[in-house]
């Protein structure tokens, strides 16, 4: 029996299974194309990526701190009490600027008695400058007048001799005269050819011109034995005063040797007070900012951290000094090799997330330091001009600009595997069912979740960035 159209479609138990019917063909088909699909083939897409060309930012990311260009805790040379402090906290200074005053009394006195000191062997100097030279003087000419002495001596006493040799062989002429007078007038005076008278005249001359000959004989040895001892005298007057006016000229030379060394000594002994007294005024070394204050007036401060750069500081240290602002950042040592000095920099402090501050690379540390297992490298960032608002110890994030890689072959960077010692990827074995398979390839740069990659791949090729889960089951149990 057939139903009526309209009794059909006033029943709902037909649209029921109609409904039923629907749903159960539309299962149907979905399973037939899910049965279809190879079920590898969907996994493989959940699994693996493709190798692609890319333009790839250099960018190394790294942590930093701002830190002073210079600087140093300034302390006393010397131990003492500070007695002034002339600048506060945050003030900026000048090169040579006087930043406190030590306690200092008794330097200058002993500055007052040191220079006093000086002068007094200053004149002794220039007194025994001026005396010396007039006691050599004299002495020279003692020396030549002793010497012209002696010349006139020696040029005056044999003439004297002669003189009294020619009266002596003169008397003795007229003796030898008379005598022969006495002895012929003698035979005449027999003969009576003369008188008496004229006889005893003869005689008397006689007489006479002997007496003469003894006495030009006395005189003639008187001047022979006065002559000898004065020229002997004045010979050794000649050497005494050789030998004074040469002795003075040496002792001279030692004595003015002597009042400059103590002169000098003098003057290096003032000169040293004067510098003592002199650091007892400590001034800025460098144009700068102060930045730390130790110390107060009437503290007692000694030099045991004197130019100490360190940041922390004793007792000792009287303030701290700061010139200009720099970054320090610890760069990994797989990213070191891609920085250079002059490369951008782009920073940004903790205190300022949204500033940007402009810097350069200025100096890559040459030794690696190792903290905690982490090997990095220390690279100073310049400021560049009118980067304002940083501040000392600041900590900042650092990204290091590099140049862009156009059409750079990447893949994700935990698809590069290493095995056996040699780095790779994992690709689809289109022989074993799209299993996993070990590929070697070159790396080039490593930008945080993507590697470029040099060779040993081709664009497009699919890589593993997860491996099946037989797979991973079968590497854990090896």
């Amino acid at each position: 029996m057939e139903i009526p159209l309209k009794a059909k479609s006033k029943n709902p138990l037909f649209w029921i299974l109609a409904l039923m019917t629907s749903g159960f063909l539309v299962v149907g088909l979905m399973t037939y194309k899910l049965l279809e699909t190879p079920s590898s083939e969907v996994m493989l897409e959940k699994l693996t990526v493709p190798a692609q060309r890319e333009t790839l930012a250099v960018e190394i990311e790294a942590s930093g701190t701002v830190e002073p260009i210079q600087s140093v805790n300034i302390s006393p040379k010397n131990p003492g009490r500070l007695v002034r402090l002339l600048v506060d906290q945050g003030m900026p200074v000048k090169k040579g600027q006087p930043l406190a005053v030590m306690e200092n009394l008794e330097t200058q006195a002993q500055v007052y008695q040191a220079q006093a000191n000086f002068k007094e062997a200053l004149a002794n100097l220039k007194e025994a400058q001026v005396r010396i030279p007039g006691e050599i003087e004299r002495s020279r000419i003692r020396f030549v007048k002793s010497q012209a002495s002696l010349k006139q001596a020696q040029a005056r006493i044999p003439r004297g001799i002669d003189q009294e040799q020619a009266k002596l062989r003169e008397a003795d002429a007229r003796f030898r005269l008379a005598e022969a007078r006495v002895k012929r007038n003698a035979a005449l005076l027999q003969e009576g050819a003369i008188s008496q008278d004229t006889f005893d005249a003869a005689l008397n001359d006689y007489r006479t011109a002997q007496a003469n000959v003894f006495e030009a004989l006395q005189r003639f040895e008187q001047s022979k034995n006065t002559s000898l001892p004065e020229v002997t005298q004045l010979q050794a007057a000649v050497a005494e005063s050789q030998v004074e006016y040469e002795q003075r000229k040496r002792t001279a030379e030692a004595e003015i040797a002597q009042l400059k060394a103590s002169a000098e000594a003098a003057q290096g002994e003032f000169e040293r007070l004067k510098i003592q007294l002199r650091d007892t005024v400590i001034t800025a070394p460098f144009d700068g900012v102060i930045t730390q204050k130790f110390a107060t007036e009437g503290a007692f401060v000694t030099p045991t951290t004197s130019a100490s750069s360190t940041a922390s500081a004793t007792s000792a240290s009287i303030l701290a000094l700061a010139s200009g602002l720099e970054v320090i950042a610890k760069v990994p040592e797989v990213d070191i090799g891609q920085l250079q000095r002059g490369q951008p920099v782009r920073i940004v402090a903790d205190a300022y997330p949204d500033r940007v501050f402009q810097g350069q690379v200025i100096k890559i540390a040459p030794e690696a330091v190792v903290d905690q297992n982490v090997t990095s490298f220390e690279v100073t960032v310049a400021l560049l001009p009118g980067q304002k608002g940083l501040l000392s110890r600041m900590n900042v994030d650092v990204d290091f600009v590099g140049k862009q890689l156009s059409n750079a072959l990447v893949v994700p960077t935990v698809a590069v595997v290493t095995q056996e010692g040699e780095t790779g990827v994992m690709v689809p074995d289109e022989n074993d069912n799209n299993q996993p398979k070990f590929k070697p390839v070159t790396i080039g740069l490593v930008l945080n979740d993507k590697t470029q990659i040099l060779s040993g791949l081709n664009p497009g090729e699919k890589v593993f960035i997860d491996l099946p889960e037989d797979k991973n089951q079968q590497q854990d149990e090896s």
